[in-house]
């Protein structure tokens, strides 16, 4: 049954209310690779309670509405779909400690023909002040839903990486259990913790998020380029291109232009970039 236009892109995704707390904002540090190092003294900020230190990628936790597109009334096949991009731009620093409001849209579903795109955004707003800490963007590929009339552009072209050297590289090692820690974040999938599950979606095992891979991104970001204040980091956004499993180590590969960075990132052990396209504004 082909997707409803109408009914899809004015889909009520429900806004969520999320009380977290500090031991929250280190589970999720320690779910993308911080703290592998006991002596690291700038890494320790985000795992440490005493002056603890939030990551910008943290948002895309946030005010999370869970996996709506499961809904059999979307009309969408939810075993097809798959992450493609995702961005979060900083409007003020994320707390370690507060109650948020989730407030996600669908912005445009764009019908590529055999496939199609849904883009989204989600406002985070911090539940007391009404300050509004980050807008996350995302592209979300639907695999075979293509070919039901709706809009066929104009869709948004990937950042260009600069034709040269990369200026900075940073190694991340992950865990074999990252993907385990990880989840406890809010994404439950049971690709990322369920062998049987993995392999019969072809993979050898559980994966990494793809989400997590961008926290190691943002990591990686701060530390080359931000000097380790994640009030430097105002945007960054990025293209998901493979898989990562736990274990692997995630070289990020960084060209600075003044305040805009290119980035990409790739798994050392086999030689293959998963994210792509990256682009981050600094302040």
């Amino acid at each position: 049954m082909p997707i409803d236009y109408a009914k899809l892109k004015s889909w009520p995704v429900p806004d969520i209310v999320q009380t977290y707390d500090v031991r929250d904002t280190i589970l999720y540090a320690l779910g993308v690779g911080c703290g592998g190092d006991p002596m690291d003294r700038a890494d320790l900020a985000y795992v440490y309670e005493e002056a603890i230190k939030v990551l910008p990628s943290m948002g895309v936790v946030l005010g999370y509405p869970g996996f709506w597109l499961k809904d059999p009334a979307t009309g969408i096949d939810w075993r097809k779909v798959l992450h493609g991009e995702q961005g979060v731009i900083i409007h003020a620093p994320l707390p370690a400690a507060a109650t948020v409001v989730g407030k996600s849209r669908i912005t445009e579903i764009v019908d590529k023909g055999k496939d199609a795109l849904l883009f989204s955004e989600r406002d985070v707003i911090d539940q007391a002040t009404g300050q509004l800490l980050c807008t996350l963007t995302s592209t979300t590929f639907l695999r075979g839903e293509g070919g039901f009339g709706g809009p066929t552009g104009p869709t948004p072209q990937p950042h260009s990486l600069p034709d040269r050297a990369p200026d900075l590289t940073v190694d991340t090692p992950t865990v074999p259990q990252a993907a385990l820690i990880y989840r406890l974040s809010g994404d439950y999938n049971p690709l990322h913790a369920d062998p049987d599950i993995a392999t019969a979606a072809g993979f050898r095992q559980p994966i990494l998020h793809g989400l997590a891979s961008f926290g190691v991104a943002c990591r990686a970001l701060l530390r080359a380029c931000c000097n380790d204040e994640p009030a430097n980091l105002k945007e960054m956004k990025l293209r998901f291109s493979s898989p990562v499993y736990p274990g692997e180590t995630i070289r990020t590969e960084i060209w600075r232009d003044g305040k805009a960075v290119s980035f990409r990132a790739r798994v050392v052990e086999r030689d293959l970039v998963v994210l792509n396209n990256g682009f981050a504004q600094l302040d």
